[in-house]
């Protein structure tokens, strides 16, 4: 077996299925353990596509990617700058990180899950929209947020362990045959 990759040794999968109630637009939030946080805080998550939203489905093409969620928010314009990450963008789990368009005309909006603050967004996909598809835990990830550090504990309340999400998987498979 190969030994554990960075994003399986040092982050743990979290799940939220059926985002706004789109069935299979399911997100992967990887929260990583930060171990040398003191007061056994959690550090930062991954925002990511998790393996069976549609976009990773065999015969979809990514025609763009947009971080511009409305005339006056854009993610690209996300500055954060000190130990304080000040003027990061603040987040609901609802908030939009950004909208991505297939070839075959469908758009898919990408949200954040989690509350917290936005400390980067992925502009490498911008360029190279492939690796979304490619490499959706690694170079393809979407966004990178900090949650509160009052609320690391809570953040993972409504999202799915990688064990209840692959019930959620089988249970949709077991109901499309």
């Amino acid at each position: 077996a190969a030994a554990p990759g960075g994003a399986e040794r040092y982050f743990t999968r979290w799940y939220k299925p059926d985002v706004k109630g789109r069935p299979c637009e399911d997100f992967c939030v990887l929260q990583h353990s930060n171990r040398r946080v003191g007061r056994g805080g959690l550090g930062i998550c991954v925002i990511t596509l998790a393996e069976a939203h549609p976009l990773l489905q065999s015969g979809k093409t990514i025609k763009s990617i947009n971080y511009q969620i409305s005339a006056n928010c854009s993610r690209l314009q996300n500055k954060v700058s000190g130990k304080s990450k000040r003027g990061a963008q603040f987040l609901t789990e609802l908030a939009p990180l950004c909208r991505i368009s297939s070839s075959d005309g469908e758009e898919y909006t990408i949200y954040s899950c989690i509350r917290g603050r936005l400390i980067e967004v992925n502009e490498n996909i911008l360029s190279n929209p492939a690796l979304l598809q490619e490499k959706p835990l690694t170079e393809g990830y979407i966004a990178v947020v900090l949650p509160k550090f009052e609320e690391s504990k809570s953040i993972t309340q409504g999202l799915l362990t990688q064990k209840e999400y692959e019930e959620v998987l089988l249970k949709r498979r077991n109901s499309s045959s």
